[in-house]
């Protein structure tokens, strides 16, 4: 059995582009960031953003376009694809992107905010951190 799903939840670090193929077809494409955050082993904090490109077809690109902007919070559940192409100098380019195949937008109101407010609403989500133990009575369902 093979299986290649990837669920990625963070902000829009880009504007979303969109375009649409020869045939008609809507495509759109960002970068997503994702952060992680632990304490090294001197108790300091750190932090680590990955950034994916998104690449979403047909009505999801679409709806990604007018609901979506820099800044919002979402979660793009999809597939890794790699694809290899020659540029005009014949350099031969590679690059990694996730076909977005569903997505889920996050609370009204992420994108476009001033960052302290945005701070203000990431305090309101829980962060379990690598080796924290979690209790059971701290499930919230």
């Amino acid at each position: 059995m093979n299986l290649n799903k990837v669920f990625l939840i963070g902000r829009i670090a880009t504007d979303i582009e969109m375009k649409s193929t020869p045939t008609g077809q809507s495509v759109s494409t960002f970068s997503l960031a994702t952060s992680r955050k632990w304490k090294d082993k001197s108790g300091q904090p750190q932090e680590d953003t990955q950034f994916h490109r998104i690449v979403l077809w047909a009505r999801l690109a679409e709806i990604a376009s007018q609901f979506l902007s820099k800044g919002s919070l979402v979660m793009i559940e999809g597939r890794i694809q790699n694809r290899n192409w020659e540029d005009k100098n014949g350099i031969k380019r590679y690059t990694t992107e996730i076909v977005g195949e569903n997505l889920q937008m996050g609370p009204k109101g992420q994108g476009g905010e001033a960052p302290k407010q945005q701070e203000k609403q990431d305090d309101d989500i829980p962060v379990i951190e690598d080796g924290d133990e979690i209790d059971i009575k701290d499930i919230p369902f």
